[in-house]
């Protein structure tokens, strides 16, 4: 596995020797950074069920101002470290090892511009991973959500909407910005500078 471009284009990163994580491939990466490559250049991001931080460092390498990497395994947690040292970028990043969804609770001062999900394609709530994102996620921000095309990805999450899909195979790349809330009336807001993220000792 290796950054397709950027400043750390071709860096090898290191891979799982344990089960249950499943890498983005290097064809579907690339596919997702093509689409939101407008929206990276000095971008706040969250990687989400970050597994190996394959995609929060190949934002990293395209620009990306800072990445805040979430995972609730340990092993994970390891690896994104390594790869982060390996890439020499560490001094951009913070690693939280949590649930997203609790994580997500004590992050919502620090807005995001760009949020990665990609659950395992065994999870089955799908609408409380995306759903968790909306408090911390900027007022233009996006969310792109990596899920199997068994799987339909919800219409709505919150006050996120689904705005776009694309198929490789046997993955599905949804795209969701924030709308309405279904049953509310719509909420504008303002979301100032988003803030570097810090580490809170999980």
């Amino acid at each position: 596995m290796r950054i397709i471009t950027g400043t750390l284009k071709s860096r090898r990163l290191a891979t799982p020797d344990f089960e249950g994580l499943r890498p983005t491939s290097d064809k579907l990466r690339e596919t997702l950074f093509n689409v939101i490559a407008p929206r990276i250049q000095g971008a706040h991001v969250l990687d989400g069920f970050a597994g190996t931080g394959a995609l929060g460092i190949e934002a990293l390498s395209r620009g990306a101002a800072h990445v805040t990497f979430v995972d609730d395994d340990r092993r994970a947690i390891g690896l994104v470290g390594e790869n982060v040292r390996r890439c020499g970028v560490a001094d951009r990043c913070v690693i939280i090892r949590g649930c997203l969804v609790e994580v997500s609770r004590r992050l919502e001062t620090a807005p995001f511009d760009l949020i990665l999900l990609d659950p395992p394609y065994a999870e089955k709530d799908l609408v409380a991973a995306v759903k968790a994102t909306a408090g911390v996620l900027a007022h233009d921000g996006l969310v792109v959500l990596e899920h199997a095309r068994r799987c339909e990805a919800p219409e709505f999450a919150g006050n996120l909407a689904r705005t776009r899909t694309l198929t490789s195979g046997d993955s599905v790349l949804t795209f969701y910005e924030r709308g309405p809330e279904r049953g509310t009336p719509e909420r504008r807001s303002r979301a100032g500078n988003p803030n570097r993220v810090r580490n809170d000792g999980q």
